[in-house]
């Protein structure tokens, strides 16, 4: 993982919550971690890592700090630690 993408991972487990992160580098950090993105219904995608699936809304520019806490909190159920694994 790149450190553009190790940064990206870190202001997702950022407090206060970021509102200025790109959907897309979401994905990309998403997909560096192993996980799978599809296409779903009504604008939303399907996030799975490491046997764990949740359904997001598919923001067009930068995340909602609510999508930010989601992402995080589904994450952290994956067993992702940005500062054991990835540290910066």
């Amino acid at each position: 993982m790149n450190h553009k993408h190790r940064k990206v991972l870190h202001a997702l487990f950022a407090h206060p919550v970021s509102a200025n992160i790109s959907s897309r580098a979401v994905e990309s950090v998403i997909k560096e971690l192993g996980g799978e993105i599809e296409q779903r219904h009504g604008g939303r995608i399907g996030v799975r890592i490491n046997g764990h699936f949740a359904e997001f809304s598919h923001d067009t520019h930068s995340l909602h700090p609510d999508h930010v806490r989601r992402l995080n909190k589904f994450l952290t159920e994956a067993g992702i630690d940005p500062k054991r694994d990835y540290p910066l």
